[in-house]
C-alpha cells in the first residue's frame, strides 16, 4: 500500500498539478486538505477519467477535505466527536482494511487567542478518538496537515516558530498526548528509514523560503505498530513546490509491504 498526503491549498487553482502528480505517481490514496471546494464543484469527473475515486467534504474558501483512492472507501465518516461539523477538517475510510483518517488540524494563528485555544481543544479531542478507533482497527493511518512541528529537527531555525505558533510547548504536548494515546508513530521518523533532520513539507510564500529552504515540516504520516512496522518509505517529495503557481506544501508519502502481517 502507499499513500501521500497533500494540502493543496485550493483544489480549484492545484486540480492539473495533482492529476499531473498522481499519473507520475500512483498512489493507492492521496489525502487532500485545503481543498477550499464545495461538494457540489467537487471536480469528480476529472479523477473519475483516470481511474480514480474520491469522497470529499469540503465548504467554499475554507478548509476541506478529500480521499483520491483506486478502490473506493468502506465505511466512510465525515467528522468526529468533540469538534465542530461546520468546519470540514476531518475525513475518514477504510481501504483493504487499513483505516485512513484525514485530518486538516485548526492552525491556531497565535498563542494566547481564542483560535490557539480551540487548536488545543482540538488536538484534545482527536486524542480521544484515535484511541477509540485504533481499539477497532489496528491497521490505522492518521495523515494531514498538523499544523504542528514535531520536533526542532523538523523546522528552520525552530526557537522562532516556539514563539508564536506551530511549536509552542502547549502544542507539541497536545500532539506528543494525541501518539499515546493512539499508540502511533510519525513513520517519517522511524529510526530504520534514517530519514534526516531539516526536511520540509511547508515553505511560506514569502521571502524566498521555499528557494532558501526556510519551512517545517508539519504535514505527517502517524502509524499503529503494525504498520509502521510494515513502512518501507516515509518521504517528502518537493517537486510540485517548484511547479508554477504551487501550493505551499508538499506531497509526503509513505509506502507499506502488502503482505503486512508478516512484515519484520
Amino acid at each position: 500500500m502507499k499513500i501521500a498526503s497533500w494540502n493543496v491549498n485550493s483544489l480549484g487553482v492545484r486540480l492539473p498539478q495533482v492529476i499531473r502528480w498522481l499519473q507520475s505517481n500512483p498512489v493507492d490514496v492521496l489525502a487532500l486538505q485545503e481543498t477550499k471546494t464545495t461538494d457540489a464543484d467537487f471536480p469528480r469527473e476529472a479523477f473519475d477519467e483516470i481511474g480514480y475515486h474520491c469522497v470529499f467534504s469540503g465548504q467554499p474558501a475554507y478548509n476541506g477535505v478529500a480521499l483520491i483512492s483506486r478502490a473506493p472507501g468502506e465505511d466512510v465518516q465525515y467528522t468526529m466527536p468533540g469538534v465542530s461539523e461546520d468546519e470540514k477538517r476531518v475525513l475518514e475510510a477504510t481501504y483493504d482494511g487499513v483505516r485512513v483518517l484525514n485530518w486538516y488540524v485548526v492552525n491556531g494563528q497565535q498563542a494566547g487567542t481564542e483560535k490557539y485555544d480551540r487548536k488545543i481543544a482540538w488536538l484534545k479531542a482527536a486524542a480521544k478518538h484515535i484511541k477509540q478507533q485504533t481499539k477497532r482497527h489496528p491497521e490505522l493511518l492518521v495523515v494531514g496537515d498538523f499544523n504542528i512541528i514535531p520536533e526542532d529537527a523538523d523546522a528552520h531555525r525552530p526557537e522562532e516558530w516556539r514563539k508564536t505558533i506551530l511549536a509552542t510547548p502547549a502544542e507539541r504536548e497536545e500532539y506528543e498526548a494525541l501518539l499515546g494515546a493512539g499508540g502511533v508513530v510519525d513513520t517519517f521518523r522511524i529510526p530504520r528509514l534514517g530519514n534526516p533532520a531539516e526536511v520540509f513539507s511547508w515553505w511560506p510564500y514569502w521571502r524566498g523560503s521555499f528557494r532558501r529552504n526556510s519551512g517545517a515540516r508539519i504535514d505527517l504520516i502517524l502509524a499503529t505498530p503494525p504498520m509502521a512496522d510494515a513502512c518501507t518509505l516515509s518521504a517528502v517529495d518537493k517537486e510540485p513546490r517548484g511547479w508554477e503557481r504551487p501550493s505551499d506544501h508538499a506531497p509526503v508519502v509513505a509506502e507499506f509491504h502488502a503482505d503486512r502481517h508478516r512484515a519484520a
